[in-house]
């Protein structure tokens, strides 16, 4: 398949999972889809478990979003896979509780996608 139309079909397939989610989910899941496409867009979207995510050009997933209400938590949370570039020293932080989407959460959100797809 070529890679615009995979990219055409993988963003299809996000946003219609982001659309099923309850309206506090979506709200979380809207922005970060925004953050991820214009921050990284040499990512391809995807669903992976049924929720958004993002994929590197060898198809492995970078960076993915679960809803509270699907998982029964108190929190939406957005996390990154062994290939995002987030190494710090010898432990770092690979998902991010998120219960709003702030400016400041925005922001954090960002620098994690620029710096998870640092070549």
């Amino acid at each position: 398949m070529p890679a615009a139309d995979k990219r055409a079909e993988g963003e299809a397939s996000v946003l219609a999972a982001i659309n099923a989610m309850s309206d506090e989910d979506r709200a979380i899941a809207e922005r970060i889809h925004e953050i991820v496409s214009t921050n990284a867009p040499e990512l391809i979207p995807r669903t992976w478990y049924g929720m958004p995510a993002y994929a590197n050009e060898a198809g492995n997933v970078l960076c993915f979003f679960q809803t509270k209400q699907r998982f029964k938590t108190r929190y939406a949370t957005f996390g990154f896979q062994h290939d995002a570039k987030l190494d710090d020293g010898g432990m770092w932080p690979v998902a991010f509780a998120v219960t709003k989407m702030t400016d400041e959460v925005a922001a954090h959100v960002t620098e994690l996608v620029k710096q998870a797809v640092k070549k």
